[in-house]
């Protein structure tokens, strides 16, 4: 698997992690060349740019996936027992989201699985 590929899943990554937070996208790959990448330290920005940790990235998205289930669990939960203010569309929607948030989660997975293998199965 080449680079660009990883580059390309991992704006996937950060995309989908903005889109289930609510928050705008984050840089496009040509907002991010036209920004200076410095592709031999593979961080964003001049040669004194720091670069992208990946394992921070990762970790971030799955926190916000795990806080996604949470609050469509306590929206559900509080239609269930007659809150106050709760409703069902609220709930329901949270719900799919989450869902979706899971679901994307497990497709990165299976992602970052098949180019580890990929690259274990690159001869040396």
């Amino acid at each position: 698997m080449d680079v660009s590929k990883m580059d390309s899943m991992l704006a996937q990554l950060k995309a989908g992690a903005a889109l289930a937070a609510g928050r705008p996208a984050p840089l496009s790959a040509s907002r991010i060349a036209s920004a200076g990448v410095n592709e031999a330290q593979g961080g964003i920005g001049g040669a004194g740019g720091v670069g992208v940790d990946f394992t921070s990235v990762l970790k971030k998205s799955l926190d916000q996936v795990n806080h996604t289930q949470q609050h469509a669990t306590r929206l559900a939960r509080d239609f269930e027992m007659g809150a106050p203010g709760a409703n069902l569309t609220d709930a329901m929607i949270s719900l799919q989201k989450a869902n979706i948030s899971l679901q994307y989660t497990l497709q990165v997975r299976n992602k970052m699985v098949a180019a580890y293998q990929d690259i274990m199965n690159m001869p040396v």
